[in-house]
């Protein structure tokens, strides 16, 4: 293909280090696929459960535990969040409390039937401003759902119902 500094030695050394790491890496999955299956048939010892890690620097070591899921994550879990104010709090302490609560949002942005405030782009957040001082009473009705993103949650949205007591 004439693509300059490619040689045949070049190519050749690419390949020789590529090709065996390839087919080591299918050689330990199919070695950990085959274990797991004679495991299931036989019942000689306990299955993998969530997660292998092969330390192929240290020896032939494969670790397995558990990941433990929290019953209120927001990443894992679709149940609402629920929260009671009071119907004279404001949209700002409402972003207060989710910046400094379980959560620790950073930056979120808050929509019901309308959008209530976005902090960027910039057009929306000098759009949505006016509503940080508006008491929640004004924007929404109690028991109304809420949906939060942030960019901690990345691709996430949460889900909040808020009740005005």
């Amino acid at each position: 293909y004439n693509i300059g500094g490619v040689t045949y030695m070049l190519t050749m050394g690419v390949v020789k280090n590529i090709i065996p790491a390839v087919a080591s890496t299918n050689a330990i999955v199919s070695a950990a696929c085959v274990n797991e299956a004679v495991k299931i048939l036989s019942f000689c010892s306990q299955t993998l459960n969530t997660y292998m890690m092969y330390m192929g620097s240290q020896g032939v070591y494969s670790h397995t535990f558990v990941y433990e899921r929290k019953e209120d994550c927001p990443v894992c879990t679709t149940a609402l969040r629920k929260i009671t104010v009071s119907p004279t709090t404001t949209l700002n302490e409402l972003i207060e409390k989710l910046k400094n609560g379980d959560l620790r949002l950073t930056s979120p942005s808050i929509t019901a039937s309308k959008t209530l405030y976005m902090p960027k782009p910039p057009a929306l957040e000098k759009a949505t401003r006016p509503n940080l001082d508006k008491p929640l009473s004004e924007l929404i009705t109690s028991g109304e759902e809420l949906t939060i993103t942030d960019p901690i949650l990345e691709n996430i949205s949460l889900a909040l119902v808020v009740t005005l007591e």
